[in-house]
C-alpha cells in the first residue's frame, strides 16, 4: 500500500512538472519552437573540396536520420568535383602520351624545335558551361 501511494504521488509530480514545462506557467509563456538544425559547416562552394573537408562533414540528425537535402547536396557537388578530377586527370594522361608519341618519333633537331611544343599545361582547365549549376 505504502509503495502504491508513493507510485501515485511520483506520477502526480511528474505530471505536474509536465505540464508546467509544456505550458508555461509563467510570464515566459510556452516554449518556443526550436529552430531546425542545419548544416553548419557546408562545403566550401570558393575551392575545390579537399580530404579534409569531406573528414570534418558532419550531417545534423533529424526525426528519421539526417536531413535528405542537405545529404543530397553534398553527394552532388562531391560527384561533381569527382567528374571534373576525372576528366582533367583524362585530358592530362591523353596529353602526356600524344607528347610521350611525338617524342618517339626521333630526334627533333634543335634548330626548328621551340622549348613550348613540349610543354603540357598544368592549369586547371575553366569549368564548362554544362557543368555549371
Amino acid at each position: 500500500m505504502v509503495m502504491f501511494l508513493f507510485l501515485v504521488v511520483a506520477l502526480a509530480v511528474v505530471v505536474a512538472a509536465v505540464t508546467l514545462a509544456v505550458v508555461g506557467g509563467g510570464e515566459n509563456g510556452p516554449l518556443p519552437e526550436a529552430a531546425p538544425e542545419r548544416l553548419r559547416d557546408p562545403l566550401p562552394p570558393d575551392r575545390p573540396v579537399d580530404r579534409a573537408d569531406v573528414e570534418s562533414l558532419r550531417f545534423p540528425l533529424a526525426a528519421r536520420g539526417y536531413r535528405m537535402a542537405d545529404v543530397d547536396d553534398a553527394l552532388s557537388r562531391l560527384g561533381a568535383e569527382l567528374a571534373e578530377r576525372d576528366a582533367r586527370i583524362a585530358d592530362l594522361e591523353s596529353a602526356l602520351a600524344g607528347a610521350r608519341a611525338a617524342g618517339t618519333h626521333g630526334p627533333v633537331s634543335r634548330e626548328n624545335h621551340t622549348p613550348a611544343e613540349n610543354h603540357v599545361s598544368m592549369d586547371k582547365p575553366a569549368p564548362r558551361q554544362e557543368d555549371r549549376p
